[in-house]
């Protein structure tokens, strides 16, 4: 692959190289993945996150959902409104928060529906750990506040309230959490990490993995040698901690993965971990730390099994397509263009393609939702009663 660096680009990820060989060093010469992941993505001033690289977009490394079409986000707020709306009947704030809003797009779209709706939101929070996206989102949404002229009050929290009632979203966050990676080698899982050969970061293999982080699915399945997967144990404690502190209301998340028969399928024999540079697709986690956002697909089951084990009432996954289309995405298309006007209804249509083909995000990408105690703000109503999530669920 041809890719052209600039001089500060190079000097940018080989002094996060160095940091991170360093630690590896200082550890004794390997380095758990997760470790290495979080500092690619998160080391301060120089991790993907945390540098100030344009990111997202046509112009960025990848693309996602709400850059894609505003539709995305005005269709959401189809799921949303009951929730908010029975909030405020009962004389609770009706509040949003996201966690890692991206360039602000997906807030801004939603708040431009509900304003259109005549809905009231009493704010809109929004959890960032990028400095730079955060400024960006900032921007963004005064700007789109002052256009629809009103009252909602947008800020930004450095960690999740307790007892928070309302309305919890996160887009693309799952797949970005560190996660940690194993391989199967003669009859037994290890520990697949980092270390460091002739100045390169590589593959090395470790200590025998905790049986007690073993999903039963690897415990009890048939897997070629050197199968390699991924473990989400930071992405399950967060899911904790977010069911925990929601008291009630609803989550709501988009990202791409598989349940668990999926994900740990035999024929999965390199895992899901990719990394994303300018549009390409690389399979080398190693290849310019700092200047590639890593990845990896969500295995849904452990995330759903968590929410139910903070008390969710009930748990819920399906595709984006599937969603988006019992959201009525395609109705309120047809409210902000005419379709006989190809000139203003093409760009929308063609953004249409992408958000519901199985061939782009329809199918890969999920939504999944839990609520908890939605019977208390919404009485006579369950969870596959809104609009989204009222068709099979998958789980």
């Amino acid at each position: 692959m041809d890719i052209t660096l600039t001089s500060l680009e190079t000097e940018h990820s080989e002094l996060l190289k160095a940091k991170i060989a360093s630690q590896i060093d200082s550890n004794g010469g390997w380095l758990p993945f997760s470790r290495y992941m979080e500092m690619a993505l998160y080391e301060p001033g120089i991790g993907y996150y945390s540098a100030g690289a344009h990111k997202l977009g046509a112009g960025g490394d990848f693309t996602t959902a709400p850059e894609l079409s505003p539709l995305f986000g005005a269709a959401i707020c189809s799921t949303l409104i009951p929730v908010l709306e029975s909030l405020k009947r009962q004389g609770l704030p009706a509040q949003i928060l996201e966690f890692g809003a991206g360039t602000g797009k997906l807030a801004t779209a939603i708040l431009t529906r509900l304003h259109d709706l005549e809905f009231a939101l009493d704010s809109y929070s929004i959890i960032e750990i990028s400095p730079d996206l955060a400024q960006r989102q900032e921007v963004r949404i005064q700007k789109t506040l002052k256009e629809i002229d009103t009252q909602t009050s947008c800020h930004w929290l450095s960690e999740l309230p307790k007892d928070f009632s309302g309305v919890i979203l996160a887009n693309e966050v799952i797949d970005a959490i560190p996660c940690d990676t194993i391989i199967y080698q003669n009859g037994f899982w290890y520990s697949h990490g980092v270390a460091v050969e002739n100045n390169k970061l590589v593959w090395k293999t470790g200590l025998p993995a905790e049986q007690n982080l073993l999903p039963e699915t690897l415990l009890n399945g048939s897997f070629p040698e050197d199968y390699v997967t991924e473990l989400h144990t930071p992405a399950i404690a967060w899911m904790h901690h977010v069911a925990k502190h929601l008291h009630s209301g609803l989550f709501l998340t988009f990202d791409y993965g598989f349940p668990e028969g999926e994900y740990y399928h035999s024929q999965r024999t390199e895992g899901t971990l990719m990394a994303h540079h300018r549009h390409h697709a690389i399979q080398d986690p190693f290849y310019l730390p700092g200047l590639c956002d890593l990845t990896t697909h969500v295995e849904w089951s452990q995330i759903a099994r968590t929410a139910l084990a903070e008390n969710a009432d009930d748990v819920y996954l399906t595709n984006q397509a599937a969603y988006l289309l019992d959201a009525g995405i395609g109705d309120i298309a047809l409210e902000i263009a005419d379709p006989s006007d190809p000139e203003t209804f093409l760009p929308i249509s063609n953004s249409l393609q992408k958000l519901l083909s199985e061939a782009e995000m329809g199918e890969l990408f999920k939504a999944f939702a839990f609520s908890k105690n939605l019977e208390k703000i919404l009485p006579g109503h369950s969870l596959e009663d809104l609009p989204g999530l009222r068709g099979r669920n998958r789980l």
